[in-house]
């Protein structure tokens, strides 16, 4: 692909961004735009947070809530709902750090399981998946096939792969499997990926910086130590960069680091967070995102003969539309104006806008985030993102969550607040977005300072929920109340030839006069993982055609499903029949 001007130019000016600007983090410092005047219409979907009757009372403990010395204290970390005993109904889990001055006790990662009547139960200590450290990521996927889902999990010291024993317990395999670090890092991002399609799930971990506690300076020592003239923790600009690992499943439980011969080694120079994978580019190959903090982020691209070429800035998803780094944080991946291309929404810092990269279907991507309007808001500090279609009217929606990593700064800047709200950009259907907070409902506008987010349906109701991190808070689960009678269709994916969780395929749904394309991924929103059955809303449609994607190459199509159920579609062999929400064998 030919260097365009801009690209030259996009270039040019992140090379000089990390010189120019005399603070940790990037941003762009802009003033949001005008906000359009309100289109009127009514919003269906309405967020309660249920989380205290759910039965999430345990605070995620991570940092000082007070003041951060550090950044590891500010960063946070992701959650995951995960179908973990296979009865149709998700699961929580919730990731968990410490404190510099030793954690409260009882301090842990956390699974819940779903009691179908809108309670969830502690189960952590009975799976044995209790654990204390500064956890970041997690990502979810069925590693050796065996029809259970696993969980991997990043930290700052040493990542863990927890094998799902099918028996509602985990164990901790991270050194069976090969994956133990030499010496700590801090993991970051992480997703499972079949980059070679041979039908077993390979793992892609992105890593933040190298942190070392006895050397890193403190508040205030230096220009990338202070915000707005306030000393505050340093970075991640004046720390070392971290860097990535692709590590190839060998098909019996273990794992060998291919970071050099995939050509992921050669890709330094960023501090990588949220990964995300797809195909980005239709050629049938898992592509990676990365989104990267203070610095370029990056688009790793598949080329199909087992390696990877970073093309971030020349596809256009790298840099803001004037050129300048961002410190991007967490990762939408959806269809948002039904043109059957997976789009790309992605979070920043205060003072900047959340950037919306459309998709021309080849992998090459345009920043409209003034002309969708999005621009008009830069109040927060954004971490948690999706395209989701919140209210089933057949158009996605994109929300995120909030919180500062300065904590001190209020008390001096009061406009900056520790604790913020959520918020929706509700799609108007004509590459527009519209900014709602109270219009979405209670569970929106309740400050917290959040971090990553999980979308899904808890309840199975036929909408989407979301299962929401907040530092030294129990979490949130917003519950959503759709109204109105627009219809929805979820799509669960079985892997028989492709890797049984599914991951990679592609599924697009015609309804109504329109197309939508969703990908089955392991990791997106900030470090977090979604509910893996596609969800589909269809507005007045009362029926759908889907084409399923397998990542093995098979295509699939389905004429003239119905409205308003839970489907199970398995490799090879059709919709299973009777499926419904229960288990799916």
């Amino acid at each position: 692909m030919a260097l365009s001007r801009r690209a030259f130019l996009a270039l040019s000016l992140a090379a000089s961004a990390g010189r120019l600007l005399a603070q940790g983090v990037a941003s762009r410092g802009i003033k949001p735009d005008a906000k359009p005047a309100s289109s009127g219409r009514p919003f269906d979907a309405h967020f309660v947070d249920v989380a205290r009757e759910a039965g999430l009372v345990q605070p995620v403990i991570y940092g000082n809530p007070d003041h951060s010395e550090y950044i590891l204290e500010a960063i946070g970390c992701g959650c995951a709902f995960i179908d973990y005993d296979n009865d149709g109904w998700m699961d929580i889990f919730l990731l968990t750090g410490t404190r510099l001055t030793g954690a409260p006790p009882g301090t842990t990662n956390r699974l819940y399981k779903n009691n179908r009547d809108g309670t969830f139960t502690d189960v952590t200590e009975k799976a044995g998946l209790q654990d204390l450290g500064w956890a970041s990521a997690v990502c979810v996927g069925d590693y050796n096939n065996d029809g259970f889902e696993d969980l991997f999990c990043t930290y700052y010291g040493q990542n863990k792969l927890f094998r799902n024993n099918g028996d509602g317990t985990f164990t901790d395999v991270t050194q069976h499997a090969g994956l133990v670090s030499e010496k700590p890092r801090w993991g970051a991002g992480c997703t499972f990926v079949d980059y070679n399609r041979d039908g077993h799930l390979d793992l892609f971990v992105s890593n933040y910086l190298e942190f070392d506690l006895k050397r890193v300076p403190k508040p205030g020592e230096n220009r990338y130590c202070s915000w707005k003239g306030i000393p505050v923790e340093c970075g991640p600009r004046g720390l070392p960069l971290g860097y990535h690992s692709l590590y190839r499943n060998n098909g019996d439980g273990t794992f060998t680091d291919i970071s050099g011969p995939s050509g992921i080694s050669k890709m330094q120079g960023s501090y990588g967070m949220t990964a995300v994978s797809a195909d980005f580019n239709e050629d049938g190959w898992a592509d990676i995102y990365v989104a990267c903090d203070s610095t370029p982020s990056l688009l790793l691209m598949n080329s199909g003969k087992r390696t990877f070429s970073e093309e971030g800035v020349l596809r256009g998803v790298a840099l803001s539309e004037d050129g300048m780094e961002q410190a991007g944080m967490g990762v939408g991946v959806g269809d948002y104006d039904l043109d059957g291309h997976l789009d790309i929404f992605k979070t920043h810092f205060a003072d900047d806008t959340n950037g919306l990269y459309h998709n021309n279907g080849a992998g090459e991507f345009e920043d409209v985030t003034r002309a969708a309007k999005i621009g008009v808001e830069t109040s927060y500090i954004c971490w948690g993102a999706g395209i989701v279609d919140l209210d089933n009217d057949g158009w996605p929606d994109l929300f995120m969550t909030t919180g500062s990593v300065y904590p001190q700064i209020e008390k001096k800047l009061p406009q900056f607040r520790s604790k913020s709200p959520r918020v929706v950009f509700r799609n108007l259907g004509n590459g527009k977005f519209e900014e709602l907070i109270e219009e979405a409902g209670p569970g929106m506008v309740e400050p917290h300072c959040s971090r990553g987010c999980a979308f899904g349906d808890f309840d199975n109701d036929g909408d989407i929920d979301i299962l929401i991190v907040n530092l030294n808070e129990p979490p949130s689960l917003l519950r959503n109340d759709v109204r109105g009678d627009n219809h929805w269709l979820k799509v669960k994916l079985i892997g028989t030839q492709s890797n049984r969780s599914a991951i990679g395929a592609r599924v697009v749904v015609h309804y109504g006069g329109k197309k939508q394309t969703q990908q089955l991924l392991s990791q997106s929103s900030f470090y977090s993982a979604n509910d893996p059955r596609l969800h589909f809303g269809l507005g007045a449609a009362k029926s759908a055609d889907l084409e399923i994607y397998w990542p093995k190459g098979l295509e699939e199509k389905f004429p003239n499903v119905s409205a308003n159920q839970l489907i199970v579609a398995k490799e090879g062999s059709g919709l299973v029949p009777n499926a419904g929400w229960m288990k799916t064998g």
